[in-house]
């Protein structure tokens, strides 16, 4: 990663990987607005509130992950960056897979699955690009 200069927040940006995108060094991970709570505990219109206050702040990495609520999580960033989108870098996570809130989490790397999910992430986010994709350790 290098660094360059800062956000209009004055959040230093820094270059993701040579040619890649510039984003400033504080990102915003959206795990907790998901993961471990069961719906009646979540508050989407706060969590979409809070993406959007970060944006306008200057943060402009957004990260996710599939397996996150699960799925919900990317649904709710989706949402949040409706209108949006050109604004961030969005990271999202494939290779760990349940059946829902309290089943066991599995490994799936298989190309098969990274194949369909992809397209599954890309479908809830409302988006056709997804920056960084990563494998979820």
């Amino acid at each position: 990663m290098t660094e360059s200069a800062s956000t209009p927040a004055g959040i230093t940006r820094r270059t993701l990987w040579r040619g890649g995108p510039q984003v400033g060094a504080i990102g915003l991970g959206c795990m907790g607005m998901s993961w471990a709570y069961t719906p009646a505990e979540r508050d989407d219109d706060r969590s979409v509130a809070l993406i959007h206050a970060a944006i306008d702040a200057g943060v402009t990495l957004i990260d996710t992950a599939d397996v996150y609520g699960p799925f919900h999580n990317e649904t709710l960033v989706g949402r949040a960056l409706a209108g949006r989108r050109d604004e961030v870098t969005l990271a999202t996570k494939v290779g760990l897979v349940t059946e829902g809130a309290g089943h066991p989490v599995e490994r799936d790397g298989r190309p098969e699955h990274v194949r369909s999910a992809v397209e599954a992430s890309l479908q809830r986010l409302g988006t056709d690009v997804i920056d960084l994709y990563q494998l979820h350790r």
